[in-house]
């Protein structure tokens, strides 16, 4: 399971504000202020979009530098009743590593346990697959894997041009995490928004809350909540109203700031099966610079695509 939610939600939320969408400052605080936020601090609203545009200009930045990083990730996913008692729970930890310029995860684990030697077998054999076919990859093949990576980039700007267009955004303060201070900004649904793609069509079942780093001009930090029903796939899969997404990165050796925990709670009906509840917990630690000349082993080596 890849877990590019960076990608999947908050780059699509908030990144998207660089295109210009007008925020209203006139309060210097919202009714939601969190605890520990001060609204000491005001913004006009060019200095607001000037700060939202420097943030995705980053964003983009920071992104050639994370693949240059491995790290261990840990995903806890929790099987809930009606009455949110669990039900079940599984853990599974990964190596997570760039391969040919693509995310692979190596499990390493289950259940906080280590895996068997046939089970690790098979990852490693999974691992070695792909650089093969990597390695072995046709120019023709290869121009054509990036044409449509590009191709999916270009959808992605469509759609972020789309949330610009669908929230009202307020400037809520200035909120201190971990010693480094952050702007706070929400986003509500536009009323009256109609949407042009139709991926955009979900936005206004969903708000959210941004914190940007004050010194790096990074996101820190967002909360994202569904506030409606959500239908995929002619309505068989149906996200419930309260379904909820927290997502934080961190800084690393003082060059470039990486996923470092989720949280997601999630309701669901999947078919005409009853009602699902998720609470998923994924937590990324132990980064390392990834250097081209780095072996897997006994996989033999593999290099970054910069």
């Amino acid at each position: 399971m890849k877990m590019r939610l960076r990608y999947a939600l908050f780059a699509a939320l908030l990144s998207a504000l660089a295109f210009g969408q007008a925020l209203s400052t006139s309060q210097k605080a919202a009714d939601r202020v969190a605890p520990g936020t001060s609204s000491a601090t005001s913004l006009s609203q060019e200095e607001i979009r000037q700060l939202i545009r420097k943030s995705a200009e980053r964003d983009m930045a920071n992104d050639k530098k994370v693949r240059n990083y491995t790290y261990v990730e840990r995903q806890e996913v929790r099987r809930l009743d009606r009455k949110g008692h669990v039900k079940s729970k599984e853990i599974k930890t990964y190596d997570v590593m760039e391969i040919y310029g693509e995310q692979v995860q190596k499990l390493i684990s289950k259940d906080d346990k280590p895996l068997s030697a046939k089970d690790t077998k098979k990852e490693d054999d999974k691992i070695q697959k792909l650089i093969d076919k990597r390695k072995n990859e046709s120019e023709a093949d290869r121009t054509k894997r990036l044409k449509k990576e590009e191709k999916e980039r270009e959808e992605n700007r469509k759609f972020v041009r789309e949330v610009a267009d669908a929230y009202n955004f307020r400037f809520v303060g200035v909120e201190s995490l971990d010693g480094r201070e952050n702007y706070v900004v929400d986003a509500d649904p536009r009323p009256g928004y109609e949407p042009h793609l139709k991926e955009a069509k979900i936005l206004p079942k969903f708000r959210f809350r941004a914190w940007i780093d004050k010194d790096e001009t990074q996101w820190r930090k967002a909360d994202v909540q569904c506030i409606d029903t959500v239908s995929f796939g002619l309505f068989l899969f149906r996200m419930h109203k309260g379904s909820h997404v927290v997502i934080e990165q961190t800084r690393v050796n003082d060059e470039v700031w990486l996923q470092q925990h989720i949280a997601l709670d999630v309701d669901f009906r999947l078919a005409l099966l009853k009602n699902f509840g998720f609470a998923v917990d994924i937590t990324d630690r132990d980064y390392k610079r990834f250097r081209s000349d780095t072996k897997i082993t006994p996989l033999g080596e593999v290099r970054v695509e910069k």
